[in-house]
């Protein structure tokens, strides 16, 4: 028995974001372990240079269909030269094709899901997350509960293991928020909600605006949109909402000042989201949250315990949420210490101690 294991990490998507992250955390964490870690990713992804800069044997792979013929041959080579014993894959086209050449040679197949949406009914779920897949890990229990029902996946062979956050690396200076308000000219006595993402069409950045204009005639609530991505046009939506108490700070290298300087952290995702690093940043700053119930963000903000729960598209429900909160000085301080208490849960230490259990499971090679 192999005392160290040879993963390879295939990714199709070619942005980079929290799935991309998690692949790297992971990825590093096992190597920690002393497993040797492969990463193939299509080309030009945004996965590559953070491989490479963090010392990873990386191709680049085109993984849309018109050169499969190709890239089945290539995977094929790789599998082969660095003696792969577990595939872990991580979106639907390095699913299909990685798991094609993973079962040809016996390879044991780890499928990881990191969306929280609804799976393609039928012959198609049960063959990604089921022939395919000889494990399947989630970011969230809604996942893992969609796949399990869907694809008729047995429930001890699939779980969900939150992305983890290093919260070693979540040192914050106050006099960095100090600052941080400074440079966006925010009065110290202003009540700040605000939220951290990159920008996309379901993270609610809409409803979060149209609750700031809600709330406009508040003077001493400010909103502030951390992170970049699609956002002109939430600019342009701010504009003709004729916002003034809005704030766009674009993406932030640190963004760990900003949130701490926040008095209530919101995420208004309506789909798509699994266990969100922010928010899990904005527990571990002690944030009491407003969040949607979408997939893992429900397991984040525990309504009436770490936050208030509001429905997807519900501007007005965020709106009396923030006005709650705002006027409750102690029900914040409640919330906050909860929200310190459950962020411990998404440690990356834990993150990587469940995955070297199911990679366990599957080869017994890892020690315990």
């Amino acid at each position: 028995m192999k005392k160290f294991l040879n993963i390879l990490h295939l990714e199709a998507s070619p942005g980079w974001g929290g799935q991309e992250m998690r692949i790297l955390k992971e990825s590093l964490g096992m190597k920690k372990l002393g497993h040797k870690i492969i990463i193939g990713v299509e080309k030009n992804g945004g996965l590559i240079k953070h491989a490479k800069n963090s010392g990873f044997l990386t191709y680049e792979i085109r993984f849309k269909k018109a050169f499969w013929f190709i890239s089945f041959f290539k995977l094929l080579y790789i599998m082969k030269k660095n003696r792969i014993d577990i595939l872990n894959t991580h979106s639907s086209s390095d699913a299909w094709l990685g798991g094609l050449v993973a079962k040809l040679l016996n390879i044991s197949i780890i499928r990881t899901r990191h969306l929280s949406t609804a799976i393609k009914k039928g012959l198609n779920s049960k063959l990604l997350y089921g022939y395919l897949a000889d494990f399947v890990v989630t970011t969230c229990q809604d996942a893992a509960d969609i796949i399990i029902k869907q694809a008729n996946k047995d429930p001890k062979k699939c779980k969900s293991i939150p992305t983890g956050v290093n919260f070693e690396k979540i040192k914050v200076d106050p006099k960095d928020s100090l600052e941080f308000k400074k440079d966006f000219n925010i009065n110290e006595k202003d009540f700040l909600v605000g939220t951290a993402c990159f920008m996309r069409s379901w993270k609610g950045i809409d409803d979060f605006l149209k609750a700031a204009k809600i709330l406009e005639k508040e003077k001493n609530i400010k909103f502030i949109i951390i992170g970049g991505g699609h956002k002109d046009s939430y600019i342009k939506m701010a504009k003709d909402l004729n916002l003034k108490n809005v704030i766009f700070t674009d993406h932030l290298e640190n963004p760990f000042p900003a949130i701490n300087a926040l008095d209530v952290f919101t995420l208004l995702s309506t789909a798509h989201e699994g266990v969100s690093q922010a928010s899990m940043q904005a527990l571990f700053l002690q944030k009491p949250i407003i969040a949607t119930k979408t997939g893992g963000l429900k397991e984040v903000c525990i309504d009436k315990k770490t936050g208030i729960q509001v429905p997807v598209f519900s501007s007005r429900d965020v709106a009396n949420a923030i006005l709650k909160l705002q006027k409750d000085e102690k029900l914040r301080e409640e919330y906050a210490k909860n929200a310190r208490k459950l962020s411990l849960k998404f440690s990356q230490d834990n993150m990587i101690d469940e995955m070297k259990k199911v990679y366990k499971k599957l080869n017994s090679a890892i020690k315990t």
